[in-house]
């Protein structure tokens, strides 16, 4: 049999049964291509990492590789498997980096322990800005009315490594209240240049953050989206509702019942945004085995 060690965090919360769930398989060189995916519909979670470890060489040059998954598909880029793999590599190694190998790219991730327990931050790509979308497309997939989207700034496709469309709703009660047929957004999405579709509103919960944000999709309601964080932190610079380097807190997960905290930032240069950061704690919940024939 082999045997399999994975642990389990919540990320974006420095609080046990908060925050988004990941799994992190530690050690994944001896399964076979198939059983990545099926790994991942077995733990169920939003995403599932693999970590696949190399010559320590090669891991300083090109950091540690790691795949992502979701129970339906593999992932260039994803924030809170980002953040939840580098705290269980720390936790290994007890650097203050840790460097990922993603399908997207390098991802550096640093920890500070004095902002919080584990808190890390990953610098994301830079951003790539793609289509407006129309009020009344994302209404026609929602329960929201049209007047129930912000007309003064643009509904937009923003990437740092996953395209996500950001929809700025005019109040916290119609976030709320939102409604989303999957299916109606998934083939909205295959005409677009936009992967899945991040809801935010300027009014909050907590009266410290900035942004409340739901992002649902076929796997359900999403607790903490930190590559779609990313994207936002450059929507709100790009479009003047965040100062360039300004420290935003997003609140997400709490219709959910496992509320996030996600701190964001971007820089802006002139007409280019960069810099683009995402952090936040993670918790380690659980340890356990797998065993495979």
């Amino acid at each position: 049999m082999r045997r399999l060690d994975y642990t389990l965090y919540d990320v974006f919360t420095d609080r046990p049964l908060e925050g988004n769930q990941l799994a992190v398989f530690t050690d994944a060189r001896e399964l076979r291509e198939p059983e990545f995916q099926r790994l991942a519909r077995e733990m169920n979670l939003s995403e599932t990492t693999f970590v696949l470890p190399r010559d320590p060489a090669v891991e300083r040059e090109r950091g540690v590789k790691v795949r992502i998954f979701t129970v339906a598909e593999e992932l260039d880029f994803a924030g809170h498997p980002t953040l939840g793999t580098a705290a269980a590599l720390r936790a290994r190694c007890g650097t203050a980096q840790v460097e990922l190998d993603l399908r997207a790219g390098k991802i550096p991730v640093e920890f500070d322990d004095a902002q919080g327990p584990c808190f890390g931050t990953m610098r994301q790509r830079d951003p790539e800005f793609g289509r407006v979308h129309r009020r009344e497309d994302i209404a026609g997939f929602t329960n929201l009315r049209v007047e129930d989207l912000r007309d003064d700034v643009p509904i937009q496709t923003v990437s740092t490594g996953m395209a996500f469309a950001v929809v700025p709703v005019a109040t916290l009660a119609a976030l709320q209240g939102l409604r989303v047929d999957t299916a109606g957004a998934a083939a909205h999405a295959s005409r677009t240049d936009a992967k899945f579709f991040f809801f935010v509103s300027t009014e909050t919960v907590d009266p410290k953050a900035r942004i409340h944000a739901r992002m649902i999709f076929y796997n359900g309601e999403d607790p903490a989206t930190g590559s779609a964080s990313g994207c936002c932190a450059a929507w709100l610079v790009k479009h003047g509702l965040a100062a360039s380097e300004e420290r935003v807190l997003i609140e997400q997960g709490i219709e959910c019942g496992r509320p996030s905290r996600l701190f964001v930032s971007a820089e802006r240069r002139v007409d280019t945004v960069t810099n683009v950061r995402v952090g936040g704690s993670a918790v380690e919940v659980a340890r356990g085995v797998l065993t495979l024939p």
